[in-house]
């Protein structure tokens, strides 16, 4: 069964120089093209795969580093196994260098195993990198971090932090759907996961609509966006994005930020709160609840019949109510 077209494309930002303002007010995904094509690492990657490895081992360090490994039968897909158990693919730590040299290798073997370094920072393994290779708009990003692997396919996924990813070697596509699409997407356990968050259990190659009919409208409401080297993809936090590396060699570079102020907590933690305090109550009392969440968060009242001095922890979360709260939620989890 062939997947169903998706006819939105992610929109494309022109870029008439390299200091623009990256607008991030509307909450939607936009390409740019070539944005990092002036990188060194991408220039020496549009000549051969083998100059752009020679060109990271300028600045590799012999640091460990983790990796996955998935036999070749799994077509790049890194995912559960069948039973749903465990995984398709196997952790493996090795250096850097060595890692490098496998990867590149295999991308000239059809039968060879798919391996996969996703997530490492830059400043870790590849110190002075970014010294010609960096977005100056984003030099403070607190999460710098870059990927290299053979073909994968990677399953819808989202992440809690605004993602610029940048292309440098190789390419890729990604599948994009708003955060509203979740009930759409089949995702998975939030606990056990392949790669730390939760993932659609739909094979994005091979959907089966009988057994994930509403599959059908997320793709309704997909964007895709395939990038050559040097082009960039801003992905808005929460959205869902299946990503897919096209070439036997790929290497992306992306940023992770957070708008919010870095004191405040971590949403995942209050959904995990909610599992935990929210979600077996009696439906009378869940649905008093979920008013008391629309009152005091979604909504955000102003409040103006408390002053503005008492207002406690109602008030605008500053560094020292932040620390107040994880106080308290400390001590309400141990008793």
């Amino acid at each position: 069964m062939k997947p169903a077209t998706i006819s939105q494309s992610v929109r494309e930002v022109p870029i008439e120089n390299r200091d623009m303002k990256l607008n991030l007010e509307d909450n939607l995904p936009w390409v740019v093209r070539g944005l990092v094509s002036h990188w060194p690492l991408v220039k020496e990657g549009e000549r051969t795969a083998q100059d752009s490895v020679n060109y990271l081992r300028q600045y590799s360090s012999s640091k460990p580093v983790q990796a996955f490994v998935s036999g070749h039968e799994n077509k790049g897909r890194y995912f559960y196994n069948e039973s749903m158990d465990g995984f398709n693919f196997s952790p493996k730590t090795s250096d850097f260098p060595s890692l490098l040299t496998e990867i590149f290798n295999n991308s000239f073997n059809d039968l060879a195993d798919s391996v996969y370094m996703g997530s490492t920072s830059v400043d870790y393994i590849l110190p002075g990198l970014r010294t010609h290779n960096d977005i100056p708009q984003l030099s403070k990003s607190p999460l710098i971090n870059i990927w290299i692997g053979n073909q994968s396919r990677i399953a819808a996924h989202f992440d809690a932090l605004d993602n610029l990813a940048c292309v440098v070697t190789g390419k890729r596509k990604f599948i994009l759907f708003p955060p509203d699409q979740l009930e759409n997407l089949y995702v998975g356990p939030l606990d056990f996961t392949p790669a730390g968050q939760s993932a659609s259990l739909v094979d994005f190659h091979n959907p089966d609509f009988d057994q994930f009919p509403k599959f059908k409208v997320a793709l309704e409401n997909a964007f895709v966006a395939e990038l050559a080297p040097g082009d960039a993809l801003f992905i808005p936090a929460m959205w869902w994005h299946h990503v897919e590396g096209l070439s036997d060699f790929n290497i992306l570079i992306n940023y992770w930020w957070r708008q919010a102020g870095l004191h405040l907590g971590a949403p995942h933690d209050a959904l995990f709160h909610a599992l935990l305090s929210l979600k077996d109550l009696p439906d009378t009392q869940r649905e008093a609840w979920r008013n008391m969440f629309d009152y005091y968060i979604f909504d955000k009242q102003e409040l103006d019949h408390i002053p503005a001095d008492k207002k406690g922890i109602l008030s605008d979360i500053n560094p020292n109510i932040a620390r107040q709260l994880r106080a308290t939620l400390i001590n309400k989890l141990n008793r």
